[in-house]
């Protein structure tokens, strides 16, 4: 393993009836921006729940952030934030709610253009000093936003889809009910298993480097996922399973699992290119990238993906070739399982615009992308057109 920080200040009230609890973490005399996005938290509930426990604090609402939220919304939640003088945000929501918070409560502090965030980020040169206190509850697992100091902010008008990270946007609370996922759609909750599976893949199918317990964590995680995933989807309002998942999606991603080892990322910034051209949900991308890239990098990930194949997936019989291809079918079936498809022409899509997702890969800096800098735009190249 590599030495490390692990920075990890979220405090998790995870529970059934946990909403209540926000009236002990943001000060009565607090002035609160809660930020949502569509109307599924007024109809189930959740916003009620929260108005209750804010009780008489000063609280202003903001509602329609998208889904991959929009820098143009966010700016209209920070100048309603400027004018009505808040210091607390409040996140009700998923994880593009929470990713869209961070940001608010990062450019409500931010002395110039709230852009420049997500571009200095990317040139590597973002130096934030401070951003207003945020707090979360969460209505959809999938990102581990909710224990994280990263967000992921789209603008539409340019293509544009960047990230951005500061010790300073990691919430200082997160309510986790299990109970207020009930609701959530099938596509919703399909797709919130896969991204919280493919996130500890991106920490895990690397190269060994005898981390014991970041594999078997990863490995935890992921088989929670394959078991759990699939419950959900026929029971909705199985308790056990909802948990399992929520707390699943939130260890997926608050740096555990990665603490000391290689990470690859390369399928989710080949992704975010593809969300951003074609409007495809952040989850689909992802498993249609992984496949292919998990195929086509066969090879470098050789050792890992057949320890994958072994405690993931239970295959020890026949080469260790048939071992790689049963591994990479059984996650391609696991996706198609939960309904989610593995080829872009799953959704309808004849023609990726692959020309275009590279020149966006070429201008956002992704030419080296993985473990070691061995995907460069040739791969990505090969991995959307076996993704097609």
């Amino acid at each position: 393993m590599h030495n490390f920080s692990l920075h990890a200040p979220t405090k998790v009230l995870f529970g059934q009836g946990q909403i209540a609890r926000i009236a002990d973490e943001i000060p009565a005399d607090a002035r609160v921006l809660v930020t949502y996005g569509g109307g599924s938290v007024e109809r189930n509930g959740v916003l009620a729940a929260v108005r209750a426990a804010l009780g008489a604090r000063f609280a202003v609402e903001f509602g329609g952030i998208e889904p991959n939220p929009d820098h143009a919304t966010l700016v209209q939640a920070v100048d309603l934030g400027r004018r009505e003088r808040v210091d607390h945000v409040l996140a009700v929501g998923g994880g593009s709610v929470i990713d869209g918070s961070k940001f608010i409560a990062a450019a409500l502090h931010y002395a110039g253009a709230p852009w420049e965030i997500l571009t200095e980020a990317a040139a590597g040169r973002l130096a934030l000093d401070s951003a207003v206190p945020l707090g979360v509850v969460l209505t959809l697992p999938a990102t581990g936003s909710e224990t994280n100091d990263g967000a992921v902010i789209s603008r539409r008008a340019t293509g544009d889809k960047l990230v951005f990270k500061s010790p300073h946007v990691f919430p200082r609370f997160a309510v986790l009910d299990p109970t207020v996922t009930y609701s959530l759609p099938p596509r919703q909750t399909a797709n919130g298993v896969v991204d919280a599976f493919v996130h500890v893949v991106e920490q895990y199918l690397t190269v060994p480097v005898d981390a014991k317990v970041q594999d078997r964590l990863a490995e935890g995680i992921l088989l929670t996922l394959v078991e759990d995933g699939p419950r959900v989807l026929v029971a909705p309002e199985d308790y056990a399973a909802r948990a399992n998942v929520m707390w699943a999606a939130t260890m997926a991603l608050n740096g555990f699992v990665g603490a000391g080892v290689p990470q690859d990322w390369a399928t989710h910034m080949i992704g975010h290119e593809l969300t951003a051209i074609h409007g495809l949900d952040h989850a689909q991308t992802l498993a249609v990238v992984l496949p292919a890239m998990l195929q086509l990098r066969r090879h470098h990930k050789r050792a890992k993906l057949l320890q994958y194949a072994d405690r993931v997936w239970g295959l020890r019989d026949g080469s260790e070739d048939a071992r790689i291809d049963g591994a990479i079918a059984a996650t391609r079936g696991f996706f198609e399982r939960m309904g989610v498809p593995t080829q872009v022409a799953g959704y309808g899509i004849r023609a990726p615009r692959i020309a275009e997702i590279l020149a966006k890969l070429q201008d956002h800096g992704m030419t080296a992308l993985g473990e070691q800098g061995g995907v460069t735009l040739d791969v990505s190249q090969a991995v959307l057109e076996a993704a097609a």
